[in-house]
């Protein structure tokens, strides 16, 4: 009987569905696998389940065996011989001041092939580093170039969610992010908040990413409301609550619009000249006929006023003034009267 199989593999840790042929195995039991790498050392974390012949045609990587008491010797002991191997590539970069950053070291399942990861800005000649690896290990040595999110995955960690990396535990291949993702979700562009541990932006970004932009695209070409007067009604017998809701909104849309009645500007200030204009009537224009009268009594009006505001001055003096004006006016009738008799 055919059956899948999740197991996770030594390095990377991450799971993969294999294909089982009466296999018995349970969950947490150890096994040897064929990959395309060749034969490799990993961990049942799901039992089989049954399969049909199609998605045995999905799967090209097999179980070989249950791990046996020899299996499990080597896997310690290759344990053992990658750290050994990792402290002399190290010890031999630093004689020969390669400009290069040692990652990680593994080895294959039978021994015959090691492989090194590392990094580095520009491209670094290692063919001497792998005569001296090659002489000191008795293996065939291969040196891989990896970026910085690669080694975030096989380094591995645990990201601002408190879980452990995405790239570690499930994903299979990185996809590209860009800071447009950032924006649509309206997220913070600080570079701190959205960057992971290899220092890029993080790969979670874009989960969500395609259901913010079919939002968009939806709301786009959402049409608007039909204007016909028997779909409005349908509309409105459909939905009421949603009606009477709309109608609403619109007459209190429309009470706030309304133009409120012209009143004065607040920011000019009232005066006391400004406040006395508004109290007086205005005063009418002369006719013409009368203007040239006016013209000519303006200086006698002048002179007038000018009595006026002497005789004002003067009666501050008291009664006495009084009394010398009132003598002064009952002479000069009398003297009148003498020289017309």
């Amino acid at each position: 009987m055919t059956q899948t199989v999740k197991v996770r593999l030594r390095k990377p840790g991450r799971v993969f569905t294999f294909i089982s042929r009466n296999v018995p195995l349970h969950r947490n039991d150890s096994c040897i696998v064929r990959s395309d790498r060749g034969l490799e050392y990993g961990v049942c974390v799901m039992p089989p389940e049954d399969c049909s012949s199609e998605e045995e045609k999905r799967y090209k990587m097999t179980i070989v065996r249950r791990s046996t008491h020899h299996d499990d010797t080597t896997y310690r002991q290759i344990k053992i011989d990658e750290e050994r191997a990792v402290s002399a590539c190290r010890e031999k970069i630093r004689e020969r001041e390669l400009p290069m950053k040692l990652v990680e070291c593994e080895y294959a399942f039978d021994r015959k092939k090691v492989i090194f990861y590392f990094t580095a800005e520009d491209r670094v000649d290692f063919r001497e580093l792998v005569r001296d690896l090659a002489q000191d290990l008795k293996a065939r040595i291969e040196l891989r170039h990896i970026q910085v999110r690669d080694e975030a995955k096989i380094v591995g960690g645990i990201g601002t969610c408190g879980r452990e990396l995405c790239c570690t535990t499930w994903m299979r291949e990185f996809i590209p992010i860009s800071m447009k993702m950032a924006k649509r979700q309206n997220l913070s562009l600080n570079p701190s908040k959205i960057s992971g541990q290899c220092g890029r932006l993080m790969c979670c970004l874009s989960y969500e990413n395609d259901q913010y932009a079919e939002a968009k695209k939806a709301s786009a070409k959402k049409p608007g409301p039909s204007r016909d007067p028997a779909k409005i009604r349908d509309r409105m017998e459909g939905a009421p609550e949603e009606a009477v809701r709309a109608l609403k909104e619109s007459t209190l849309r429309d009470v706030i619009e309304q133009k409120a009645p012209a009143s004065p500007s607040k920011d000019v200030p009232e005066t006391a000249e400004s406040k006395d204009l508004d109290r007086k009537p205005a005063a009418a224009s002369p006719a013409p006929e009368d203007a040239k009268s006016s013209r000519d009594d303006a200086p006698a009006k002048s002179t007038e006023g000018s009595n006026q505001t002497r005789n004002k001055e003067g009666e501050g003096g008291g009664p006495r003034r009084r009394r010398r004006r009132r003598r002064r006016g009952k002479g000069g009738g009398g003297k009148q009267e003498n020289k017309s008799s």
